[in-house]
């Protein structure tokens, strides 16, 4: 059974399970609602080594060929790597914070200890992770949040965000003046309802939701933001992460770090 931990201050009331790391819930006092998407899956789950964003079990760096872990569950399941589906230990708690841990070891290289830190401050909830290689090859990661957003009813969003292209089902970023009325949130705005699933780049890092109930602002040190919804279901899922779609293919990598031995990624 999963273990899980209430963080609760004068304005927020959080609960966080041992399954994923993840956010189960967080409530606003002052609103007297959920703050995120409720479901029993996670509200907010982090993801860390490769996110490919296109189908891929085969990937090569510094002329090595990566065999990612495959699952029963899904062909292409690492796209986030596994932290989301593992027990996380917990090794510090009080009644606003807590530090979650998870050491993981795989073949293709991936071997690192995160730690996971959500801290209640006032009416803002901060999630930092911080990732250690410890592998005696170097690896590539990344590291993104994904929190579910409320997209009810006549919400709203809104994003500071530069430029978009498309390639099959994801879109990457290119021009902002292809960028289809729909998915153009520069402007607050609900868009359609209907799968979309973009990447921003140039983002501003802050990015805002608000509905009949409340305002939500979405802060982040990077620029690059992924933004997910799907047709009929109620919430809208906004995931910043440290470095565009398909990032390994690209020149450069950008976004992406080689972690030597000991070398450590941070993000928030």
């Amino acid at each position: 059974m999963a273990e899980e931990w209430i963080l609760e201050n004068a304005h927020l009331r959080m609960c966080v399970s041992s399954l994923g790391g993840k956010v189960q819930s967080l409530f606003s006092r002052q609103y007297q609602a959920p703050v995120l998407y409720e479901n029993p899956p996670a509200a907010c789950f982090r993801c860390c080594h490769w996110p490919i964003a296109s189908p891929a079990t085969v990937l090569f760096f510094m002329g090595r060929e990566i065999v990612l872990p495959r699952h029963h569950a899904d062909e292409y399941f690492f796209l986030h790597g596994d932290g989301w589906l593992q027990r996380w230990d917990i090794i510090e708690c009080g009644a606003e914070y807590c530090v979650l841990q998870l050491r993981r070891q795989h073949a293709c290289g991936f071997d690192y200890l995160a730690q996971l830190r959500y801290q209640l401050l006032r009416n803002q909830l901060i999630a930092e992770l911080t990732l250690t290689h410890y592998g005696e090859v170097p690896a590539l990661y990344g590291c993104g949040f994904h929190p579910f957003s409320l997209s009810m009813n006549a919400a709203r969003f809104s994003s500071e965000s530069a430029v978009t292209g498309r390639k099959g089902r994801i879109i990457y970023l290119s021009t902002g003046r292809n960028l289809p009325d729909y998915a153009n949130f520069s402007v607050a705005q609900f868009g359609e309802d209907r799968w979309l699933n973009v990447g921003y780049s140039g983002w501003g890092g802050r990015a805002k939701v608000s509905n009949d109930v409340m305002n939500i602002t979405i802060l982040s040190q990077t620029p690059w933001l992924m933004l997910f919804r799907m047709q009929g279901e109620s919430f809208l899922c906004l995931e910043p992460q440290s470095h565009p779609v398909n990032a390994h293919n690209m020149d450069g990598q950008p976004g992406l770090r080689v972690l030597g031995a000991g070398e450590k990624l941070n993000f928030r």
